[in-house]
Formats: structure tokens, sequence, C-alpha cells
């Protein structure tokens, strides 16, 4: 890669959970730079699988089944790979490319998802979704979340079920060795892939670390991140192209070597 692409020398904070950080990880590490690994949100088991259990043993009672992220797709089509096939009237629907990539290694090739933009907004402007009366939905996603696929869903006439396989934690970390290196100014960007992940991190990074965040650019691809971002009164926010994560290192590439 020519030096005028590379990252050399540039330390890049990546929040992303830990076991769906690495082609990001790999991505920087390939144009010379240095991710700093960094998950501010835990993915687990939910404490009773009972409830999900029962409603895939329901499966054929749905017409649709939606997925709202990677970690809905591991954790719920685990289970019912164990119990059953997935019954062949259900039609499947995804909010982004990475959960219709996931469905594909469980061999689930037929999926539903925005063409621009993924999020729920993008998925809920698709012509399939748009006629729902009677439509019996259920929705794989993790403990709360956001309502307004299945609120809007609901006004469209869908009978809904939400189906929560698994729970998303704060993690308990020690944030003294990354203040220091902050501190020191070799941290360079942070890469953000949630709000809810964003909200974590200030938590955890306190007063200090707040401050230091408002003066790093903040790396996302999200205008709804952005927002939060905004509202957190972070200032240096860099908006990436909707496609995952080869925008994120585009823009990444862009910005150092400006």
């Amino acid at each position: 890669m020519p030096a005028s692409n590379r990252l050399t020398g540039i330390n890049i904070l990546v929040t992303r959970p830990a076991h769906q950080c690495a082609f990001l990880a790999d991505g920087i590490r390939a144009m010379g730079g240095n991710p700093i690994l960094f998950p501010v949100l835990e993915i687990a088991d939910v404490a009773d699988l009972t409830p999900l259990i029962d409603l895939i043993n329901r499966l054929d009672e749905f017409d649709w089944a939606i997925f709202v992220s990677p970690n809905a797709v591991n954790k719920a089509m685990q289970l019912i790979s164990k119990q059953r096939a997935l019954p062949s009237h259900l039609k499947i629907a995804a909010v982004g490319k990475g959960s219709a990539d996931t469905l594909r290694q469980y061999g689930v090739n037929e999926v539903l998802i925005p063409t621009e933009h993924f999020d729920s907004e993008a998925l809920l402007k698709q012509a399939q979704l748009q006629d729902m009366a009677g439509q019996r939905i259920v929705i794989f996603r993790g403990n709360g979340g956001r309502q307004l696929l299945g609120d809007t869903l609901m006004q469209r006439g869908a009978l809904l079920e939400y189906a929560e396989c698994y729970q998303r934690k704060k993690p308990d970390v020690d944030i003294a060795p990354l203040l220091a290196a902050w501190s020191q100014g070799e941290i360079h960007a942070v890469i953000i892939t949630s709000s809810e992940g964003l909200h974590n991190l200030f938590d955890i990074i306190g007063k200090l670390g707040q401050q230091l965040l408002k003066s790093t650019p903040i790396f996302t691809a999200h205008e709804r991140i952005a927002q939060t971002a905004k509202d957190l009164g972070l200032e240096r926010i860099v908006k990436t192209p909707p496609t995952g994560d080869k925008g994120l290192l585009e823009s990444l590439q862009v910005y150092f070597n400006s």
C-alpha cells in the first residue's frame, strides 16, 4: 500500500465487542495503524433460555423473523439449529448487511435487507414491510433496545413478539492504562459503532476521559450515533460511508492522509 494511504503511527481505539472486532482491527493493522481494543459492550447469554426455546418451537406460527444484529443471528440460530429447521414459509429480514452475512453462515440465503443505510428506518422503507395487516412477526434482539422497528410494524397491522436472545452489559474494566496513554496524546481516533456503546464509553472513562474524548476524532457510520455524540458535547465527529467496516477504514485513511 502506498505510504500516502497508510496509518503508520496512528493509534485507534476500537470499542466494538471483542468477538466482532477482528476484521476492523486487521484492516487497521494492514494499513500500518495500531488498533487498541477496548470493548465497551459485553454480549452474554440470557439468564433463562426457556422463553426463547418455547418461541423457537412455535416458529411455524410466524410469517416473518427479523434479526436486528449479528449477535441476534448467532445466539438465535445456534439454538434454532439444535431444535429444528426453519419453517419453509418463514420470510427472513435483517437490519443490516452484517446480519445477512451471518445468516448465510447458517444456510439462510434469502434475506430482506435495506438497500442503502443499514438501520431500522431503512428496513422499514422496504416495500415488503408496508402492508403488514395480520402478519405475525418475531424480532430476535438483545435485552431492551430500540422500539422503533416493532412499534412501526404494529402500527402497520402486524402481530409482534420479541425474542430476547442475548444481553448487552457494560464491562467492568481498569481504565487507568487507557487514560494514561490518552493523556500523553497516544490515542488519535475512536471508532464507535453503537449509541449504547458510546454512552458506556462516556460512563467508563469518567470526567478526565470525557475531556480527552471531546478533543479526539470520533468515527461512526450512523447518523443516530453522530447525533448522540453531539448531544454528549463531542465536536470532532467524522461521519463515514454506510458500508460497514470498509467505510470506516476508508474514512480513517482519508482523514489521516489529508
